[in-house]
Parts: C-alpha cells; sequence; structure tokens
C-alpha cells in the first residue's frame, strides 16, 4: 500500500534523516489546538461587536464591558496574538527543525510555555472588558498578561535561534530569514509596546511612538511571520521549488529597511513633526517593493502546478491570501499620501484595509499551514474535502465581501464629510454597509467554524495506516536540505 504522507528523500548532509522525527509533536498539536479554539472565538467577537452599529442597544445598556470601546480590543488582541500568534508558533515548531535538520532545544521548556502564553493571553483578554487597558491599540492587555506573554516571545526566540545556530548547512532559506526578524523585531517591540510606552513617553510623543509600536506589530510581526509561512508551505504543497530565493532576500532588506518608518502615516496632518510624517509617506510607497516581490515569487512558485491547484486546499488558502495581500497592501500604501488620507481616514477604508491584510492574508496563510501540518500531526488524512473546500468559499466570500463593502462605504462616507455633509446623515447612510459587514463576518465564521470542525474530525478519525490511501500534497522540495528525489 502507498504512503498516505510519502518520506522525503534527501540529499547531502541531510540523506538518512527521517525530518518528522525532528518534530516534536507535543508542541506543535497544543498550539495549534489553541490556535484553533481563538480562530472560533476572536473573530466571533468581532461579528458580535460589528452588530453593535446597526443595533446598538441588543447586547443591553446597563454593562459597560459589553459596550464597542471595551470588546474591540478583546478582538483585536485575540485574532493577532491568539488566532494567528498561536498557529504561526506551532507551525514554527513544525517548520524550524526540518529546515535546519536538527531538533528544537529545550524541548522539555515547548508545552508550558505554550500554556503560560495562552492562559497569560487568557486572562489579559478576559480583564480587557472589565477597564484593564492600557489604552495602546495592539497594546492593551495589562501587565500582569504582558509580562508571561513576552516570557514565551523571548525564550521561543531563543529556542528558534539556537536551533538555526545548529543547523547542518550554511545556507539560510528565505523563510528563516523571515523568521529570525519577525522574532527578534517583536521580542524588542514588545519591550517598547509593553513597558517603555505605557510608563515613560508622554503627550504627543506617545501617540508617535505608539504609531511606531502598533506597526511593528503588523509589519515585523505578521507580515514577516505570515512570510515564513507561505515561503515554506507554498512550495511543498504544489511541489515546485521557490521561483527566485535572491528576489526573496530582495522582499526581506526591502521590509527592514522601510518598514520600521511608517508608523507616523496614521498621523498627518497632526502636530507630529512634518518630517517624519513626509519620511512615513515615502516609505509607506516604498513598501510597494516588497510586496511585489513577494507576490512575483509566490504566483511563479505556483507555474505549471495550476492543473492540481482545485484540489489542493493549502495551496488555494496560500494563493487566496496572497490575492488579498496585494489589494490590502495596495490600500495601505495608497492611504498615506495626504491626499488619500483626508477622504479615508477616520473612515471604514482604514477597516477595510486592516481586515484585508490582518484577516485575509495573514490568518488566511495560517490557515493554509494550519491544513498542511494538522493531518502530519495526527497521523490522520484530512476527514473530509469537500468540508474543507465549503471552509475556503465561505472564508473567501466573507472576506471578500467585507472588504469591498467597507472600502465602498468608506469613500463614501469620506468624501461626504468633505463636502460638508452633517456626520449623522452620513451614519444613517452606513447602516446598510454595516449590516452586509455583519453577514460577511457571519459567513466567515462559519467558513471557519467547519475548517476546526474538520480538523477535530480529523484527529478522532482512523487512522491513515487502515484506511484506503489519499493523495495528499505533502513530500516536496526541502530547500534547506536540497530537492526530494
Amino acid at each position: 500500500m502507498a504512503e498516505v504522507f510519502p518520506a522525503e528523500r534527501l540529499r547531502g548532509r541531510f540523506s538518512g534523516i527521517n525530518l518528522d522525527d525532528l518534530v516534536d509533536w507535543r508542541v506543535v498539536r497544543i498550539w495549534l489546538y489553541w490556535g484553533m479554539f481563538w480562530l472560533l472565538v476572536m473573530p466571533s467577537v468581532g461579528v458580535a461587536i460589528s452588530g453593535l452599529f446597526n443595533y446598538p442597544d441588543y447586547l443591553g445598556t446597563s454593562n459597560l464591558g459589553l459596550t464597542f470601546g471595551r470588546l474591540r480590543p478583546v478582538h483585536v488582541n485575540g485574532v493577532i496574538f491568539g488566532a494567528f500568534s498561536a498557529l504561526f508558533i506551532g507551525e514554527c515548531h513544525y517548520l524550524v527543525p526540518r529546515l535546519c535538520g536538527v531538533r528544537v532545544p529545550w524541548a522539555q521548556w515547548g508545552v508550558p510555555l505554550a500554556w503560560l502564553y495562552n492562559i497569560s493571553l487568557a486572562a489579559g483578554l478576559i480583564s480587557l472588558p472589565f477597564a484593564q487597558n492600557h489604552g495602546l491599540e495592539a497594546g492593551e492587555l495589562p501587565l500582569f498578561a504582558e509580562i508571561p506573554i513576552f516570557i514565551v516571545i523571548a525564550a521561543t526566540t531563543a529556542q528558534f535561534l539556537l536551533t538555526i545556530a545548529r543547523r547542518l548547512e550554511a545556507p539560510l532559506y528565505v523563510a528563516l530569514w523571515y523568521l529570525i526578524g519577525a522574532f527578534v523585531w517583536t521580542t524588542m517591540n514588545l519591550l517598547l509596546g509593553s513597558f517603555i510606552l505605557p510608563y515613560t513617553i508622554p503627550g504627543i510623543n506617545s501617540a508617535a511612538f505608539h504609531g511606531l509600536y502598533i506597526h511593528y506589530i503588523v509589519g515585523l510581526w505578521l507580515t514577516p511571520a505570515g512570510y515564513v509561512l507561505i515561503y515554506y508551505f507554498l512550495p511543498v504543497a504544489v511541489r515546485n521549488p521557490l521561483y527566485a530565493h535572491q528576489l526573496s532576500l530582495v522582499g526581506f532588506w526591502s521590509l527592514a529597511l522601510f518598514y520600521p518608518f511608517v508608523g507616523i502615516h496614521h498621523y498627518l496632518y497632526s502636530p507630529i513633526a512634518d518630517w517624519t510624517e513626509t519620511l512615513a509617506i515615502i516609505t509607506s510607497m516604498l513598501l510597494i517593493i516588497p510586496v511585489w516581490t513577494v507576490l512575483v515569487n509566490f504566483f511563479g512558485t505556483v507555474k505549471g502546478r495550476w492543473d492540481g491547484f482545485g484540489k489542493n486546499l493549502p495551496a488555494k488558502f496560500l494563493i487566496m491570501g496572497s490575492l488579498m495581500y496585494l489589494v490590502g497592501c495596495f490600500q495601505g500604501s495608497t492611504e498615506a499620501l495626504r491626499s488619500i488620507q483626508q477622504p479615508t481616514h477616520f473612515t471604514d477604508f482604514v477597516i477595510s484595509h486592516s481586515h484585508l491584510t490582518v484577516f485575509g492574508t495573514f490568518v488566511v496563510w495560517a490557515m493554509g499551514g494550519l491544513i498542511y501540518v494538522w493531518p502530519r500531526a495526527v497521523k490522520r488524512e484530512l476527514w473530509s474535502w469537500t468540508l474543507g473546500n465549503w471552509s475556503f468559499w465561505l472564508i473567501t466570500v466573507g472576506i471578500t465581501t467585507m472588504g469591498l463593502v467597507l472600502t465602498a462605504g468608506g469613500l463614501q462616507q469620506g468624501f461626504e464629510w468633505m463636502n460638508g455633509t452633517e456626520w449623522l446623515d452620513t451614519v444613517v447612510r452606513m447602516k446598510a454597509y454595516w449590516l452586509v459587514r455583519t453577514l460577511s463576518g457571519i459567513t466567515m465564521d462559519i467558513g471557519m467554524s467547519l475548517l476546526v470542525f474538520n480538523l477535530m474530525m480529523t484527529a478522532l478519525s482512523r487512522p491513515a495506516e487502515g484506511r484506503e490511501p489519499v493523495p495528499v500534497p505533502g513530500a516536496a522540495p526541502i530547500p534547506a536540505g536540497g530537492p526530494a528525489e
């Protein structure tokens, strides 16, 4: 009987190594279990609070903890640090030892760190409706949650850096470049946002540094972390080598050089020094370079493999996320221009951009990696490809609809403000857009619920060895160790 997950036959110093034996599957599973939990809960919080735009009293009027201002930080932090980050760290525990050819050190830390991170995050999120809040977007969590989260990220950074230092072959595949950047930059950024900014930087300087902090979360955590996932999982899912490794490094260094300055672009026309605003605009436009380099690389990698694309669930999620990335980053760069920001600032146009990138790109990429890794982590075939395909289309239709209606509504509202229309009159006209937004969020939630159900049933189904094998996108080029034969 053919193997369900064919073994790689590798060359060079990787010859004779079973890469799966290097993976600590307990750690991978616990992070992915938590990631799926956050994937169910946190987007649902977003749907619940979006309903307040059309029905402001439906959660009651006497409990401040159920108001939009208290619940939105739960949604934002839960999606970034829960749904995405838990899946990302779990998938890194899968791909790092496979790319390096050695185990992740201090294996006894793995499970306790996963529990410490996620329990601390849960406690912090529960505290937010009770007004335990720093008041900094994406930095709202109280100190009792931020300290253990920082410890876990710092410890995980040390584990991965030591693994990479002990790798069998000197060349670094691009996913490892981005992984080093994501963890090192974020460890430093958490120092800024958790321990320095809330307590020592006052006034307009606090706003300026907050702009930097939140964009470092997006651009120096979510972005390179997302690149780690797609640069690893897309080639192995479609069984094609990476299109251009040198091009990927152009993307890495342009991201590293340009992104640290873009955070001020949300503060145009503010008391912040004009030269910093202009620098943020310039670097925001220069971010088109890493965006286009990675997109050329992704679509070049799939070249010649489109014939089997329809049945390849991980690749479908990864490519769909890439399309969202193209649209979302075009929005992000252009809205940094003063002429574009004037009609779009404080409107749903910005919310469209954040949903298309944070969820439509990075969380979707993490789901693509999850679909690839989970059957291997539980040694089962995917329970239902049909259910997985329904998940894909529900999520795709939902996020596409949400992006379109928020973009259109935001532009309409912004230009009405510029024409002198009363603010309250514009709010009335936004209600139809907001209703569609809520319905599209429900569609996405159903898709994610079906996906998690499918993966749970995968874990509970009969072992793959006892069933008729089904082709699964799997064994493929392992860039650090040479291509599979």
